[in-house]
């Protein structure tokens, strides 16, 4: 506030003025009673200097959001230099010019405010004179009909014409923000009325205007209110069908999320498999080292053993020779025998005491492969569950869609109770005026014939009256030449006038009749708008009809989607059963192995060979069971990533249907008032 009272002080002294002492009191006010968004300057008398100052501080003020100039009888220069400096604001949200008389400079320079500022909200321009002139009048209408921010325009008692009124008509047309309208005390009238009712069709925001007191027919008004509550009606509905759209999108941004968790816990217990198939690989493979090692060891002492049987043998063949002189020897080679069979058994009880911790190290491994069956199986249970979650809220979903679809039938057939009526309003008011007509050309024809028989009877009276005059002429015809052209000269003006006065009867009958021809065109014409409202009436009925259709075959559709979605998952449920099924098996399968083996370790010498095969080939299976499941594992991962794709894609389809249907149907402009 004081910034502002500062610039205008300091605006006042670069200008080589004297501040005006009732705005500086104005101001001191605003700034004691604590309102600092509103400045009042109601019944201030305002000069021309100071209205140029006050428009140069406010085009750049940033406090003030309400300005009140009512009453300030502004002068034309006055009012263009205020209005110049709003142009540029951008804070003012209310505006209030009352009773300021402002004529065409003024009507210019609101037409430009209107243009130029995006802020004003609400203007108050009552008790003002625009409308008296007409093309500053439509320079007003041009403002207000490329402004994107008014909601609320006050025009009451500015004399706006008929012709006024088709401005504002046009400017309605273009209008895509007003609300409120305020007309009354004008002189509007039924063609501008009309004017006003015309530009309501393409007017889908106004909704509210006020014309009382400017000699509009009860009929314009009513249609004027009734399209003013489709307006309000259309309004509501939008809100109402933002509101579901909304809601129908928080849905599916839920689903979106919960299936996005789905897919992360099922990569979840994907990389848990994989973890622990990588663990057993890893431990299958340190398994056969550890296989390969020992036989290598068994090799290397059955080598060594051979070596020894040689160079035993090699040793007999020398003692057969010298058995005499080796006697000794042959005793230390027994007992070194009896060693070696002695650390032989030794060795052998120490691989049974081993193979007997494999055996037991194995059965721990085997319960928990057992206890992984068993979440995994829990894990199918928690998947079910979801399952029939999912079909519960498709449940609720096709609920939802059935009550949208009865609401829509139950709209539409309001609309065409609606219509009837206006059908039969339309032909009862067609019935009276014809028969109002027809009473009035018939009145007429009995006026013209009863003039025509009047005139005939004149006609001959007169001819008698000649014929008289001709028997009185043939009788005094010995009376002088004068006297006879005297009673010509009478008969010839009498003829004259009986014709001047049957010319000028004649002439108001054609006029009489001239003005039935055109009443009786007007009510033609009338009658053709309103047949041609009534097949306008009809073709958006059966435009209604077709998008009902449509909308019925789109739920159809909608419904055999979800059917199909639902037996899809049924069948990824009953796959991944299956699946796990077959892992359950290839775990039997391995147990089986496993207890096979436990029956081969106890003959472990005797056929270590045979068993280093079908370890071998048990390792082979193994890595094909592992390269099978890691394709089933991708082949999986595609489909979810394909059913994700098609449920977004579907979802996506559903809202934007939707959304056409609400923003493109005219349901709105024909819905009964709520």
């Amino acid at each position: 506030m004081e910034d502002f009272r500062r610039t205008y002080l300091r605006l006042c002294k670069e200008s080589g003025l004297e501040p005006q002492e009732s705005v500086l009191n104005q101001l001191h006010d605003v700034r004691a009673a604590g309102d600092s968004t509103r400045l009042d300057l109601a019944t201030q008398s305002l000069s021309v200097d100071t209205c140029a100052v006050l428009g140069r501080v406010l085009s750049n003020d940033v406090l003030f959001t309400e300005v009140v100039l009512s009453d300030c009888m502004l002068s034309e220069e006055g009012v263009k230099l205020l209005l110049h400096g709003l142009c540029s604001n951008t804070t003012v949200k209310v505006l209030d010019l009352k009773g300021n008389n402002m004529r065409a400079v003024g009507s210019e320079a609101l037409g430009k405010l209107l243009r130029q500022n995006k802020s004003i909200r609400r203007l108050t321009l009552e008790w003002n004179a625009l409308g008296m002139w007409g093309e500053a009048f439509s320079i007003f209408c041009e403002g207000l009909g490329s402004n994107e921010a008014l909601k609320q325009l006050d025009l009451r008692n500015n004399q706006i014409n008929h012709q006024g009124a088709g401005e504002l008509a046009m400017a309605l047309k273009r209008n895509t923000t007003l609300q409120e309208l305020d007309l009354r005390w004008n002189n509007i009238g039924l063609l501008g009325g009309r004017a006003l009712l015309e530009s309501l069709q393409q007017n889908r925001m106004l909704l509210q205007l006020e014309m009382a007191g400017n000699n509009v027919p009860s009929d314009t008004l009513k249609a004027v209110e009734q399209s003013i509550d489709h307006n309000s009606d259309r309004k509501s509905t939008l809100k109402e069908s933002r509101s579901k759209t909304q809601v129908l999108s928080k849905e599916i941004q839920s689903l979106r999320e919960e299936k996005g968790k789905q897919f992360l816990n099922m990569m979840e217990t994907i990389d848990k498999q994989r973890e622990d198939l990588g663990r057993s690989s890893r431990m299958s493979a340190v398994r056969v080292g550890q296989l390969q090692e020992a036989l290598n060891e068994r090799k290397s002492a059955v080598n060594s053993l051979k070596a020894k049987l040689q160079m035993t043998e090699a040793a007999l063949a020398l003692s057969e020779q010298k058995s005499h002189d080796l006697g000794e020897l042959l005793s230390r080679v027994k007992l070194e025998k009896s060693e070696l069979k002695e650390r032989q058994s030794r060795e052998m009880n120490k691989e049974q005491e081993e193979a007997v911790i494999r055996e037991g190290k194995l059965i721990r491994e085997l319960h928990i492969s057992t206890e992984k069956t068993l979440h995994l199986k829990s894990k199918v249970d928690e998947l079910e569950r979801r399952c029939k979650a999912q079909q519960d809220h498709i449940f609720d979903l096709k609920q939802e869609l059935t009550n949208s679809t009865a609401e829509l039938k139950l709209r539409l057939a309001q609309a065409e109770e609606r219509l009837e009526a206006e059908k039969k309003r339309s032909k009862q008011t067609l019935d009276d005026a014809e028969n109002l007509r027809q009473k009035e050309v018939d009145q007429l024809n009995r006026h013209r014939e009863e003039s025509e028989r009047s005139l005939q009877d004149r006609v001959q009276k007169l001819e008698g009256i000649r014929i008289q005059l001709e028997e009185e002429l043939s009788r005094v015809r010995a009376l002088s030449v004068t006297e006879r052209a005297q009673a010509e000269e009478e008969l010839v003006k009498v003829r004259n006038q009986v014709r001047l006065e049957e010319q000028q009867r004649v002439s108001h009958l054609e006029e009489k009749l001239r003005l039935l021809t055109q009443s009786r065109d007007e009510s033609q014409i009338h009658c053709t708008q309103q047949k041609r409202t009534v097949s306008e009436l009809q073709a958006k009925n059966n435009h209604l009809a077709l998008e009902m259709e449509g909308l019925k075959r789109r739920i159809e559709e909608l419904q055999q989607e979800l059917g199909g979605k639902e037996q899809e998952k049924v069948a990824e449920v009953n796959k991944v059963r299956v699946e796990l099924q077959e892992q359950i098996g290839h775990l039997q399968a391995e147990r089986a192995t496993q207890g096979g083996l436990k029956e081969k370790i106890a003959a472990l010498e005797r056929e270590m060979k045979v068993q280093t095969s079908n370890h071998r080939e048990a390792l082979l299976d193994k890595e094909s069971e592992i390269a099978s499941l890691l394709e089933k594992l991708r082949l999986k991962d595609g489909e979810i990533m394909r059913t994700r794709e098609d449920e977004a894609q579907r979802a996506s389809f559903l809202q934007k249907a939707i959304l056409t249907y609400v923003q493109g149907s005219p349901l709105g402009s024909y819905s009964p008032k709520k």
